[in-house]
């Protein structure tokens, strides 16, 4: 089940929020905590009901780890609470590479040493790279006392299977939610802003990220006498676009589902596109992934405390396995270390350079280094991705441009327009610069906004049949 779906918008959700709504608030919220629980695990079951018991097995794990890392560290036995952490930590870790990279290991060995190695396909858990990171910063929280154990397993159990952001995040440390698990105020203000901010999200990946999805299909449907160099690189920029708004998309979404169940999460994206570095666009890229690699590996390491050579090989040994977290497959280990190097140089020299030239030089580049990943970030497919860089690089065997990559373009305009300003704060500023200070402007201005994109997004639900989620597979 996805966000962006008839049974999620007309059924599940408004089923749980009916529930939620008139379950009792009394007990510290345990009662309205159930039921974020049970309709997290319905909504996790739905796709996979097997892996509900792995769901499970992670959250009793980590509940009993973290409780006895909390009680040892109390009674100052940091060795032995030392002991659970990495229980924990091991367990997760475990999980992960058996399910999403078993097979990615065996494949590899067998191409290296000749093997003929056969092992069982696992379909991979829904949101297990996101939530195994979650419950390893529960116990590493309680290890550094900067949270104390969640005695009641219910409460635990929702910050877990927490179906907003269960997918595909953002990365929710329990120091961000531990208070608010037992107590928060539901107000008009926070489920105002939460149905704004899930519909703008909603908007974004049916809209936006859908439709530019379509266009990089068809681009990469074409065989090589029709794929021309023009179309190749207008599909790899739908490419691009379509990654960052349905991703983006989806963490408005799981942010405004937050704010109307009580909850205020960390946000995820702020305008990446806008970046003059690649330094600056991964503070402002899927920002909590980013902030859980530096609070928990990056920072441990040594960061950037111990001279050149220390902090570059950090830096390799974040990005590397960064590029892995994203998925098992060679291209995505090239993804991370390709930005791994683009950092390092910044961090060496090119910052420096930049601090003197024209701000539109630097944004220029940040914009040609993001676009130029993708192509690293799309194909596990080396026929498919030597086909594509090759007409890229003007050896297309259709030729540069033909009539039909001019209809593709042509006809795709207005979504490109509008994909474009979507990148930026332009559309903030637009609404800013009509209404002004003027609170009812601004109120009728939002709420128009609401329901003409809600309308929209379900009209394109009921007839369309594209509808993937780009990040399920991570």
């Amino acid at each position: 089940m996805v966000f962006s779906s008839l049974l999620f918008l007309f059924r599940f959700l408004p089923s749980v929020l009916f529930i939620y709504f008139i379950a009792p608030g009394c007990m510290k919220n345990t009662w309205k905590n159930l039921v974020l629980f049970l309709s997290s695990l319905l909504f996790y079951a739905w796709g996979e009901p097997v892996y509900i018991i792995l769901m499970l097995f992670s959250t009793v794990v980590d509940y009993i780890n973290g409780g006895l890392a909390g009680y040892f560290i109390n009674k100052n036995k940091k060795g032995t609470a030392k002991i659970f952490v990495l229980l924990s930590a091991v367990i997760n870790l475990s999980l992960l590479g058996v399910f999403k990279y078993s097979g990615f290991v065996v494949s590899l060995w067998n191409d290296i040493s000749g093997a003929d190695i056969k092992i069982k396909e696992l379909a991979l858990p829904i949101g297990i790279s996101f939530y195994t990171f979650q419950t390893m910063s529960y116990t590493i929280d309680i290890y550094r006392r900067e949270a104390e154990p969640e005695k009641n397993i219910i409460n635990f159990g929702a910050y877990v299977a927490m179906f907003p952001q269960l997918i595909a995040g953002p990365v929710v440390r329990f120091k961000d939610v531990s208070v608010m698990l037992r107590e928060r105020d539901i107000t008009i203000e926070k489920i105002s802003y939460g149905v704004i901010r899930f519909v703008t999200g909603l908007g974004k990946k049916v809209i936006l990220a859908n439709q530019a999805g379509e266009v990089f299909k068809t681009v990469t449907s074409y065989s090589s006498l029709k794929l021309t160099t023009v179309s190749a690189w207008f599909g790899l920029l739908m490419f691009a676009l379509q990654v960052y708004f349905d991703f983006s998309g989806y963490s408005d979404m799981a942010i405004g589902l937050m704010s109307v169940f009580g909850f205020k999460i960390p946000e995820n994206f702020n305008y990446p596109f806008m970046s003059k570095s690649i330094t600056e666009f991964w503070r402002r890229w899927h920002i909590s992934l980013g902030t859980w690699f530096k609070e928990y590996l990056y920072i441990p390491l040594g960061g950037s405390r111990n001279g050149n050579m220390r902090t570059f090989l950090n830096i390799f040994i974040v990005w590397f396995l960064t590029g892995l977290w994203h998925g098992a497959g060679l291209n995505f280990i090239a993804w991370g270390i390709y930005f791994c190097l683009f950092l390092i140089i910044e961090k060496l020299f090119l910052l420096k350079i930049f601090k003197r030239l024209p701000s539109f030089i630097s944004h220029i580049y940040a914009l040609a280094v993001t676009y130029f990943s993708f192509l690293l970030f799309g194909w596990d497919d080396i026929t498919g991705h030597r086909i594509f860089v090759k007409a890229m690089a003007g050896m297309a065997d259709a030729g540069f441009i033909n009539k039909g990559t001019l209809y593709l373009i042509i006809s795709n305009a207005v979504l490109l327009v509008l994909l474009a300003a979507g990148c930026t704060n332009l559309p903030a500023r637009a609404g800013t610069w009509l209404c002004g200070k003027n609170e009812l402007c601004a109120s009728l201005l939002q709420t128009l906004f609401v329901a003409a994109v809600f309308i929209i997004s379900v009209a394109y639900l009921v007839n369309g049949t594209y509808n993937p989620f780009l990040y399920f597979r991570f």
